[in-house]
């Protein structure tokens, strides 16, 4: 199993636990007297016959504080992903701490950054450096793109799945448009492997058709669930982040209703995905202090008020149009926040430009910052070796700690050497060439590309998988969907 990041020291907390009450008794007030719009009948009946007030015109149950309750208190504090690999599987909650591939719509290059429908072959790799990089543990829905050179968009998450597994032994979260969740699973359980389910409301305060159809079927496989409500501080949720976060509360915690009514007991993970937007010019602000702010006190509520696993989004996107600092200076804060805070899973790895774009190169180097965050959250020792008192007595006021012993066996494990960044002396980086880290990691792109080989799929389960995708090709084009 990937042992991940562990959280060593007490996480950071930005509201008091009186303020964390009042966030959640007024979640609690919105899903009794406003209630959650279900679109889906047979989710509806479930929720009435476990003491909700269903209104079947509108689609809407208000849900009674107890059940709220009784769902968070059945909802485990961990739970294991088992991956094609029993070695890539990991166990999501308590204080570890492990980071989730990006995604694009679009390939963009690195240079230029003009983006550009990304090929197969260019999604395949893209999954390969991913599988290769040790910070990357878990793949998202349609990762690396969102979008395929060939494949009808009603196909793009069930290919997308097929290339995951077909090109990594790493775990894997699911999809939910128009059906895709049945292909998915068949997928998943073609190789030996789970898949988190994804079942994501829409802002706010409802879940359609897919994502209902999606809890009961990835439920159904034995699957854990993860749980998401993407939404915009001043468009689908209130502009200050204390609104937001009870909206966005409301939204999490009734789905959460629905999936333990449907299996008590079943493995969740609530991921955080809400952005700010410039209200100079409507566009979103990815990157900024509110989504941080959000994100923390989030952790805070989720991860150890309701004691149930959390992921972060923020950090997976930048405003920024290409590499450069404002996307580091975007997305490292709010990844650190996110760490620092007592996020389980952070998405990080590879998105350049909102949610358009993603190159595996900026992936190579975001692997650095990871591990960097990765060792910051570790913390470290304090006791009688790690300090040293002898060493420190017998260098005294004129010596050096260069040749001592604690420095030639510890330096390693203190901190972390970033592989990319260039850690030369100037005359040095002028002797070799002048190369920026953006050098490195294309030169490191094309190591990766030329000599790894991921764990091939057997010849059967790779048959199994292109017959799943002409089942899945058939069913769509009998819809008209082709």
């Amino acid at each position: 199993m990937q042992k991940g990041y562990k959280l060593n020291f007490e996480p950071v907390k930005i509201i008091t636990d009186s303020q964390v009450e009042q966030i959640h008794s007024a979640s609690l007030n919105v899903l009794e007297e406003v209630g959650f719009k279900y679109e889906s009948q047979r989710a509806l009946k479930l929720l009435e016959e476990h003491g909700c007030i269903v209104d079947y015109n509108t689609m809407t149950a208000k849900i009674p504080p107890s059940l709220v309750e009784w769902a968070i208190s059945k909802t485990p504090s961990s739970f294991l992903l088992r991956a094609r690999d029993p070695e890539k599987s990991i166990r999501l909650g308590g204080n570890t701490l492990y980071f989730m591939n990006s995604a694009g719509a679009r390939h963009v290059d690195i240079d230029t950054g003009i983006v550009s429908m990304p090929t197969l072959e260019q999604n395949n790799i893209g999954v390969m450096v991913s599988d290769y990089l040790e910070s990357v543990n878990v793949y998202p829905s349609y990762t690396p793109y969102f979008e395929l050179e060939g494949v009808p968009p009603v196909m793009s998450c069930p290919v997308s799945c097929a290339q995951r597994h077909r090109f990594s032994t790493k775990p894997s979260r699911g999809a939910q448009p128009t059906d895709s969740f049945i292909w998915e699973t068949k997928i998943a359980q073609a190789v030996g492997a789970q898949i988190m389910g994804c079942v994501e409301g829409a802002a706010p305060l409802s879940l359609a058709e897919d994502p209902c159809n999606a809890a009961f079927h990835y439920l159904d496989a034995g699957f854990p669930i993860y749980i998401a409500s993407g939404s915009i501080m001043g468009g689908s949720h209130p502009i200050t982040i204390a609104g937001a976060s009870v909206s966005h509360n409301a939204e999490l915690l009734a789905i959460i209703v629905l999936l333990q009514c449907i299996k008590p007991g079943c493995g969740i993970i609530a991921n955080n995905f809400v952005s700010a937007m410039n209200m100079q010019t409507g566009d979103l602000n990815f990157g900024s202090a509110a989504i941080a702010l959000h994100q923390m006190a989030y952790n805070q509520i989720w991860h150890y008020h309701y004691n149930i696993p959390v992921n972060n989004t923020g950090s997976a996107f930048s405003n920024a149009k290409i590499i450069d600092y404002q996307l580091g200076a975007e997305k490292l804060p709010l990844a650190t926040a996110s760490a620092l805070s007592g996020a389980n899973l952070i998405v990080l790895h590879g998105g350049v430009t909102a949610e358009l774009a993603y190159n595996p190169v900026l992936a190579i180097l975001d692997d650095d910052v990871a591990k960097t965050i990765g060792r910051i959250v570790e913390g470290f020792t304090v006791t009688d070796e790690t300090i040293g008192l002898d060493v420190i007595k017998e260098v005294g006021s004129s010596g050096t700690f260069l040749n001592s012993k604690q420095t030639r066996t510890m330096w390693k494990t203190e901190d972390y050497m970033p592989k990319m960044f260039d850690k030369s002396s100037y005359q040095e980086w002028i002797n070799t060439g002048k190369k920026t880290a953006i050098d490195k990691a294309k030169e490191k792109y094309e190591e990766i590309v030329s000599t790894y080989k991921p764990v091939p799929l057997t010849p059967q389960q790779d048959k199994e998988i292109d017959s799943i995708l002409k089942e899945a090709t058939e069913y769509y084009r009998k819809k008209g969907l082709i």
